[in-house]
């Protein structure tokens, strides 16, 4: 395999990664995301993750008698669930790791800390960043900007369902564009809303890219050699 093309990596997992939508954690998928992250471990690359609880809870798709608020807070806490479980499963495969939560402090959760981070990483840990911000109207794209910055790393690596950026929805319009590469300007300008507005802008200023790409068996060891066949968004 060629030599790794980012050393320290922000992987942005949907919750869906996880399971279903608002079905909770799905074993077999929460062991494919294990196995992936334990071979890329394996290459010496260095990763933090943040979690997302859309297989939990997503407020567009929740009871619209709750209110955004206490709607949100169920959404990080969602995340917070997913990175326990994230820990424990990697733990468990001989991976180390260090979960940090900006939500609730919960017993074996470190305290926040952007420098205990990256010691953590430095001392091959896969740390894993959940409770998003820990406020609310603020999405998880925005806290994997945001903890991208914090710990210096080489790029955003966002995974889920999606396998590029779209000009529209492919599942609804035919007749949309696929982007290989865009800019932070043009993704902004277009209203692409794989990432949102105080996400974008926090990658443009720090110079962070950000590569979009479905999840799927060996596709993050593609991506970190090279092999890249989705959407690759920087300055």
């Amino acid at each position: 395999m060629r030599k790794l093309s980012y050393n320290r990596i922000l992987l942005k997992l949907s919750g869906e990664v996880f399971g279903k939508a608002r079905q909770g954690i799905d074993s077999v998928k929460i062991k494919q995301v294990v196995v992936e992250l334990k071979a890329a471990k394996k290459l010496g690359v260095e990763i933090a993750i943040v979690v997302g609880g859309g297989n939990w809870w997503r407020k567009r798709d929740g009871d619209k008698q709750i209110s955004d608020l206490f709607s949100d807070y169920m959404g990080m806490l969602g995340t917070v669930l997913n990175g326990l479980a994230l820990a424990d499963y990697l733990n468990k495969v001989g991976v180390k790791t260090e979960l940090q939560s900006y939500l609730v402090s919960v017993p074996g959760i470190a305290k926040t800390s952007a420098k205990q981070a990256c010691l953590s990483l430095q001392r091959g840990k896969v740390v894993i960043f959940a409770g998003g911000t820990g406020k609310p109207f603020v999405t998880t794209d925005t806290a994997a900007a945001l903890r991208a910055r914090d710990i210096k790393a080489h790029a955003i690596f966002k995974v889920g369902l999606t396998d590029a950026v779209y000009s529209a929805d492919p599942d609804k319009n035919k007749s949309v564009n696929r982007f290989k590469i865009l800019s932070f300007k043009q993704a902004i300008k277009k209203h692409l809303g794989i990432m949102d507005l105080g996400a974008y802008k926090i990658c443009q200023q720090a110079k962070i890219p950000v590569l979009v790409f479905k999840w799927g068996k060996g596709s993050l060891l593609k991506v970190l050699a090279g092999k890249f066949n989705g959407t690759v968004i920087n300055s």
